[in-house]
C-alpha cells in the first residue's frame, strides 16, 4: 500500500496492526482508511507526470511537487530539511511534496558538500530564494491568465487566488510560469509566518530505510556490473613487491586479478591533487569478481609480499614525539593577545595540564564502496561521498577527461563522520574500471575500513593558565598532533577575547599514517581538554564552574575584534538555559553533575552530564543539552543530530582506543574495538534557544562538549581528573570494559 503523505505520515493518525510471523513477515494496514468505504485511493507521487521548472523543482499537472535535495545525505537530515526550506517559501503543502536526491550539478547547485555542518547555513538564503521566486513566477503566470495585476493575487497551499475569487492550482500554470522572466526581487516570509519550517517532519527516507529499499551505495546495481576488492598494504610505510594470485583465481566467481597504481602516481606527480586526495601511491592488488563474496574471498586467498618503504611507526613512539613537539620551540603561533609570559611571571599561581587523545577510525556502518563505469566517451560514478565535486574533478584529471564528461550520482550514506570527505575509494573504482573497461563497484570489508583507512590524528594539548588576585590573567594553549593541526578559526573560539593575555601555538609531526577530519575535527578532543581545564581552574579559584564561564564571557561582549568567532551573549544565554533545565547544583543525593560549553561550527552548545556510582564506578544517566543554532528548521532532525553527537562524544571519550605497532593498526573489527553499548547510553534531553537568527550547524556541535561534561561529572563523583582518552584507562577498572 502506498501513502499519499509519504514524507510526513503521523504516528498519531496511522494505526498499524502487525503480525510477525515465524518467517519474519510484517503485515500492516491502515485501519482508518480500511474502515471508510468511500476513502480515496492514495496518490503515488513518485509516478506522476512532472513538468520541469528549474533545477530544484518539478510540478505535476495535479499540483504535486518534486523537490531535489542538492547536498549529500549522510544521516544529518539535509535531504529532509533543505526541501522543507524550499517548500516553505513555495507555499505548498508538505503532504504534496516528493523529495529526490539531486545529482552533482555545479552549474545549478552551489556547495554540494557535506562537511563542517554547513549545508543548511550556506543553503538557507539560496533555498528560500528559490522557493519564493518559483512561487512568484507561478503567481505571475496566473495573473497573466486572468489579465489582472499580480499584486492582487495570493498563493497558499499550492493554490493561487485573486480578488475576484478565481482559483488556479500550481499545476495549471506551471508550464506558462517556466517561460516567464525570473523576478529579481521577491519577498521572503517572516519567521512568524512559517508553516513548514519548525514543524516535526519525519525523515523523507524513513519508509525505505526501515523496509530495506535500495538507498545506499551498497544497494546500487547496474547491468553488467562487476565487483572489486582491493588488497592494500597491511602496514603504513609498506609497498607492494610481488604477489601470487594462483589461489585467488581458483575461487568461484573470480574473473581476474590485476594491479592498479600508475594513474595515481602520475596524478600526484602532476601536482593536481586537492585536500580530499589521500591515497597511497603504491601498487595495489585488485580481485575482480561477479559478486561481493567472491571478490572478498578471492582477496583473502591472495599471497603478497610487502616491503618497507618508509618508517613503520608505533603509538609508543608517537607519544614521545608529541611530548618533544610540546617541549620544543618550533611552534606556529595561531593567535596571540597581550603577553602570556609576562602574565605567568607576575602570577600568584600558574596551573599547567597536559591532555592526550589516541588515533580513532571512523567506523561508518556502511563500509566504503563506489561504482564507476569508464568508457571512451564518459565516466559515470555512483555512490556515497561527502565531496562529490572534488571527487569528480580528481577522476577527470586522473584519467584525462574533460570535467563535463564525468557524471556523479549521490546515494544515501550509511555514515560519514568525515571519512567520506576523502575520495580514495572513488579514485580506486575509477582506475579499476578504466583498466578493465567494464562497470565495477569497489567493496571494502569492515577490516579494510579499520586497517587501511583514514584516522583522527593523535593529539596532545598542553594548557597553562595564570591566576592573579583571583582572576585568570593568562592562557597558553599548545597543540602537538600527528598528521595535521587545528584549522585556522579554532584559535578564535572561546576563550579568545575573554582573557587579556592569550596565546595559541601548534606543532606537527608528519608521519605516514593517513589522518583527516573526524566528526568535529580537532574540537572533538580540544573541547574536552579546555572544558576540563576550566573546571579545574574554577576549583582553584573556589568559584562555581558555570559562573567562571559567565564571568569570562562578559569580557568578550561588544568586542570590536572581528576575528572572534563566537558570541558572548549567545553563549551566555545557552549556558543559562542548560543551567535552568538541568537544575544545576540541586540534584538528589548520589547524582553528580559535570558542566561543559563549547562553540563550534557556528553553533553554541552547553551540556550538563549526570552520573551515579554503581559499585564505585561512574554510570552516565542523563545529559541535558542547550543549543543555539538559530532557526530550527526541523526539530525532529535537529534533536536527532544533537542526541547522536552527544552519544558519539561520550562513547569515544569513555571507551574508544586505537593504536599502531610497526605501522599496523591494533584493531580490525568491532570484536576488539570498543564502542559505547546500548545499555550504556544515557537519556539525552535537548533544549533549543529560541530566536529568529539564520540557522547554523548541527551535525557536529553536540559532540565536542560531551567528553568534558562527563569528565567533570566523574571528578565531582570520584575526585579524579581525566587527562587522557579513553577514560576507562584513567579509571583503570577492567569491569567497565566487560
Amino acid at each position: 500500500m502506498k501513502f499519499q503523505n509519504k514524507n510526513n505520515f503521523s504516528r498519531r493518525n496511522f494505526l498499524k496492526t502487525s503480525v510477525l510471523a515465524g518467517g519474519g513477515m510484517l503485515i500492516g494496514f491502515n485501519l482508518l482508511t480500511a474502515c471508510k468505504p468511500d476513502a480515496e485511493m492514495p496518490v503515488d507521487i513518485e509516478n506522476l507526470n512532472f513538468n520541469d521548472f528549474n533545477a530544484f523543482i518539478k510540478i505535476s499537472d495535479e499540483g504535486y511537487v518534486t523537490i531535489f535535495s542538492p547536498n549529500p545525505e549522510i544521516g544529518q537530515g539535509v535531504k529532509t530539511s533543505m526541501p522543507m526550506i524550499i517548500a516553505e517559501e513555495l507555499n505548498v503543502e508538505w503532504s504534496k511534496v516528493n523529495v529526490v536526491q539531486g545529482v552533482l550539478d555545479t552549474k545549478n547547485y552551489k556547495r554540494q558538500l557535506a562537511g563542517g555542518s554547513q549545508s543548511i547555513r550556506f543553503g538557507w538564503d539560496a533555498l528560500r530564494q528559490t522557493g519564493a521566486t518559483t512561487k512568484q513566477m507561478l503567481v505571475n503566470a496566473a495573473a497573466i491568465k486572468w489579465n489582472v495585476n499580480a499584486n492582487t493575487c495570493k498563493a497558499s497551499k499550492g493554490i493561487i487566488t485573486n480578488s475576484n475569487g478565481d482559483k488556479l492550482g500550481y499545476g495549471e500554470v506551471v508550464k506558462e510560469a517556466a517561460l516567464l522572466e525570473v523576478p529579481e526581487d521577491v519577498k521572503l516570509k517572516k519567521v512568524s509566518e512559517y508553516t513548514i519550517i519548525g514543524q516535526e517532519i519525519v525523515n523523507v527516507d524513513i519508509d525505505k530505510i526501515i523496509t530495506g529499499k535500495p538507498l545506499f551505495g551498497l544497494d546500487y546495481k547496474a547491468e553488467g556490473m562487476l565487483y572489486a576488492s582491493v588488497l592494500r598494504p597491511p602496514s603504513f610505510g609498506q609497498k607492494l613487491e610481488s604477489f601470487d594470485a594462483t589461489k585467488a583465481k581458483k575461487v568461484a566467481g573470480v574473473i581476474d586479478v590485476i594491479t592498479i597504481g600508475d594513474k595515481v602516481r602520475n596524478f600526484v606527480k602532476a601536482g593536481k591533487n586537492n585536500w580530499t586526495f589521500k591515497l597511497s601511491e603504491t601498487d595495489k592488488v585488485v580481485v575482480i569478481a561477479t559478486n561481493t563474496w567472491a571478490a572478498l574471498k578471492g582477496k583473502k586467498a591472495l599471497s603478497a609480499v610487502w616491503v618497507t618503504d618508509t618508517k613503520l611507526e608505533s603509538t609508543q613512539d608517537h607519544d614521545k614525539i608529541l611530548t618533544k613537539v610540546l617541549d620544543g620551540k618550533k611552534q606556529n603561533i595561531r593567535r596571540e593577545d597581550g603577553d602570556v609570559h609576562k602574565a605567568f611571571s607576575k602570577a600568584d599561581r600558574v596551573i599547567e595540564k597536559t591532555y592526550h587523545s589516541p588515533f580513532l577510525p571512523h567506523n561508518c556502518m556502511e563500509p566504503m564502496n563506489f561504482y564507476a563505469n569508464v568508457t571512451a566517451e564518459k565516466v559515470h560514478l555512483v555512490g556515497p561521498v561527502q565531496t562529490p565535486e572534488y571527487a569528480a574533478s580528481v577522476v577527470a584529471d586522473m584519467l584525462g577527461y574533460d570535467i563535463d564528461k564525468v557524471s556523479l550520482e549521490m546515494t544515501r550514506m550509511g555514515g560519514g563522520f568525515g571519512r567520506r570527505l576523502y575520495g580514495d575509494f572513488v579514485y580506486e573504482a575509477a582506475e579499476i574500471s578504466n583498466a578493465i573497461k567494464k562497470p565495477v563497484k569497489v567493496i571494502s570489508s569492515r577490516e579494510d575500513d579499520m586497517t587501511t583507512g583514514i584516522y583522527r590524528p593523535s593529539i596532545k594539548y598542553r594548557i597553562k593558565a595564570s591566576i592573579k588576585d583571583g582572576k585568570v590573567t593568562g592562557y597558553h594553549l599548545k597543540e602537538a598532533a600527528v598528521g595535521g593541526n587545528m584549522y585556522g578559526l579554532i584559535p578564535n573560539f572561546f576563550p579568545a577575547g575573554c582573557i587579556p593575555n592569550y596565546k595559541v601555538e601548534t606543532g606537527n609531526y608528519r608521519g605516514n599514517i593517513t589522518t583527516g577530519a573526524w566528526r568535529a575535527p580537532y574540537t572533538n578532543f580540544l573541547a574536552f581538554a579546555e572544558q576540563s581545564f576550566f573546571d579545574e581552574l574554577a576549583t582553584e579559584l573556589n568559584i562555581d564552574t558555570i559562573q567562571l564561564r559567565l564571568d569570562l564571557l562578559q569580557n568578550v561582549k561588544g568586542t570590536s575584534d572581528k576575528s572572534i568567532q563566537y558570541s558572548g551573549q549567545r553563549m551566555e544565554d545557552t549556558i543559562k538555559l542548560v543551567r535552568e533545565k538541568a537544575n544545576w547544583g540541586k540534584t538528589k543525593d548520589g547524582v553528580y553533575q559535570g558542566f561543559s560549553a563549547y562553540y563550534s561550527h557556528n553553533t553554541h552548545v552547553a551540556e550538563i552530564a549526570e552520573i551515579e556510582l554503581k559499585d564505585g564506578f561512574p554510570v552516565i544517566k542523563k545529559v541535558v543539552v542547550a543549543v543555539d543554532c538559530g532557526v530550527v528548521v526541523n526539530p525532529t532532525g535537529a534533536r536527532n543530530q544533537v542526541e547522536g553527537g552527544v552519544l558519539d562524544g561520550i562513547g569515544h571519550a569513555m571507551y574508544a582506543d586505537f593504536s599502531f605497532k610497526d605501522g599496523k593498526p591494533s584493531d580490525r573489527n568491532f570484536d576488539t574495538y570498543r564502542l559505547i553499548r546500548m545499555q550504556e547510553t544515557p537519556k539525552v534531553e535537548v533544549h533549543f534557544v529560541e530566536n529568529e537568527l539564520s540557522p547554523t550547524g548541527l551535525g557536529e556541535p553536540g559532540l565536542p562538549p560531551a567528553g568534558g561534561a562527563v569528565a567533570n561529572a566523574i571528578n565531582a563523583a570520584l575526585g579524579k581528573r581525566m587527562y587522557s582518552q579513553p577514560f576507562v584507562k584513567e579509571l583503570n577498572d577492567s569491569s567497565i570494559l566487560s
